[in-house]
């Protein structure tokens, strides 16, 4: 790690409160800077380094300042955003594939993750003892009992419920604007397998029953969604009733859409869907067969 934060090719991602160091105004994207005046950078010098990776270009790095108090973005980035607000500036760019925005990306995602997981894990789980780096910050020692502890993953599903007659479900959140739909989603609990978690979760969320069937609960996909810690496993789900009950806890409206029903909504600004760079987005899409109106 020495050497290559030393070397000029070596570039790094800056994090401050989970927040990234960003260049650009209309289509913001996270500043990958050269490492080595980072370490002479007045002020800096305390911060966690972690390894994200190398390409041809060389090494790249993510440097997390303490949370302590507000500071100003490094030398050659213009402010500091949240990866949400990063991931969506740039979903256009993500879309058609541009390889310095999916390299970009991918390290941002990981660093996010990354800084999260080290900013909970500063004491040992099993003694509470003080805990330190190691392994190019993917990994954490504790001395009082030579354990190492790694950053989890929590598997989380997310589906595009369908009916018979081929309408879709979607639901509100409690916390969500007004007007705001998507598609229904859960933790794994302790001991699940994926597609039982797929049926307990919609209908815990809408009272609706999906098949148990072999094809009723089929894999589409996975994101990455490090808020804080979790991996989104996208799935394809056919419901064999359609009586919607919400827990009016964390659903508080569910309804079924055509696509004509929804491509209605969402034109005239009824219905916000998640954003483009979500795989929620991209299970509705799926089903609907091409884009939809909206950001």
């Amino acid at each position: 790690m020495e050497r290559l934060r030393a070397d000029p090719t070596t570039r790094a991602l800056v994090l401050h409160r989970g927040r990234l160091a960003v260049v650009g105004q209309e289509a913001p994207r996270a500043a990958l800077l050269p490492a080595a005046p980072l370490l002479s950078d007045t002020g800096r010098g305390d911060g966690l380094w972690m390894f994200l990776g190398e390409s041809d270009g060389g090494a790249h790095l993510a440097f997390v300042l303490p949370d302590g108090d507000d500071v100003a973005p490094p030398a050659g980035a213009d402010a500091w955003l949240g990866l949400r607000d990063v991931t969506q500036g740039q979903a256009g760019a993500l879309a058609a594939g541009d390889p310095d925005v999916v390299l970009t990306h991918g390290l941002s995602v990981e660093a996010v993750a990354l800084a999260g997981w080290h900013g909970t894990h500063r004491q040992c789980g099993r003694c509470g003892g003080p805990t330190a780096v190691v392994q190019a910050g993917w990994a954490r020692h504790c001395p009082a009992d030579a354990r190492e502890t790694y950053p989890r993953t929590d598997p989380a599903v997310i589906m595009a419920v369908v009916d018979d007659a081929d309408r879709l479900l979607l639901g509100h959140a409690a916390t969500w604007p007004e007007g705001r739909f998507s598609t229904l989603a859960g933790f794994v609990e302790a001991g699940e397998a994926l597609e039982d978690t797929v049926r307990r979760e919609v209908a815990e969320e809408s009272g609706v029953l999906v098949g148990t069937a072999p094809g009723d609960v089929v894999y589409r996909g996975s994101q990455a969604w490090p808020f804080p810690a979790s991996l989104m496993l996208g799935f394809r789900a056919r419901a064999v009733t359609t009586a919607v009950h919400t827990d009016d806890e964390e659903v508080t409206d569910a309804r079924w859409f055509t696509r004509a029903e929804l491509a209605a909504a969402t034109a005239s600004g009824e219905v916000g869907l998640p954003g483009r760079h979500s795989i929620a987005r991209a299970l509705i899409e799926e089903w609907y067969g091409e884009e939809l109106p909206g950001s």
